[in-house]
């Protein structure tokens, strides 16, 4: 697979018009047409079914392209990094997840866009999953991670702030007035986990026997999309 072909098939699989994508990419369509197909039989799969005027991407296309967008990302990140020796430049990418900690982490980024103008800085919101998953491809440089997790196949510090968990509801409700939330305030409740906390079964030991009497209806990864459905009512949230 040359880079370029991938290129040609993520601008193809963004567009999921043939003509759109060939006018973008400065191409023909026949020949964009031609590079795509050359595409499917190199790797021995159907990318898009094709209708008149639309494409759809099938499930093999849709993982390549996740994978595309993460080579080519790797691509023009090594590029950078190589074409700047002269001086302290490139980019440097930032996975991190929502916390208070961050805040000491971007004093530094803040000096760094001081003392060297000509670095890019990308931060990339997630949890402990889509962090591990950029450091391990190497599509970013460090993370940010909350929580207990696995570090022993990174090199890694412990900051010293530390985040405390807590129940996002709306003030009118009944609990709002608690200094404390426990397991049994949440009996008969609907409730939106963090996804991070129910991967790893953070409030398991903590809600106890309560567990299967709280109405986990889902999860969420960041929470301010969260917090929206806390304020229609429609579920508490961690």
């Amino acid at each position: 697979m040359e880079l370029r072909v991938l290129n040609y098939f993520v601008a193809t699989a963004q567009e999921l018009n043939m003509t759109k994508a060939a006018q973008k990419l400065l191409v023909s369509q026949p020949a964009l047409s031609r590079q795509i197909a050359d595409l499917e039989d190199e790797l021995g799969v159907k990318l898009f079914n094709r209708q008149p005027r639309h494409l759809t991407l099938t499930p093999s296309g849709q993982y390549l392209l996740e994978q595309a967008k993460e080579i080519l990302a790797l691509t023009a990140k090594t590029k950078s990094n190589l074409q700047s020796s002269a001086v302290i430049s490139g980019d440097l990418t930032i996975a991190a997840g929502e916390s208070v900690g961050m805040q000491r982490l971007m004093n530094i980024v803040s000096n760094i866009i001081q003392d060297y103008p000509t670095v890019k800085i990308h931060i990339l919101s997630g949890d402990y999953e889509f962090a591990e998953k950029k450091l391990n491809i190497g599509t970013v440089d460090f993370a940010a991670i909350i929580g207990n997790v696995n570090l022993s196949n990174y090199a890694s510090i412990q900051l010293p702030e530390r985040d405390v968990w807590g129940v996002l509801m709306t003030k009118n409700d009944p609990l709002a007035k608690k200094k404390a939330i426990t397991p049994a305030d949440l009996v008969g409740r609907t409730v939106l986990n963090s996804q991070q906390a129910d991967t790893m079964h953070y409030f398991d030991n903590w809600l106890g026997n309560y567990k299967d009497d709280v109405n986990f209806i889902g999860t969420v990864n960041l929470s301010f999309n969260g917090t929206l459905l806390v304020k229609n009512n429609a579920a508490m949230m961690f």
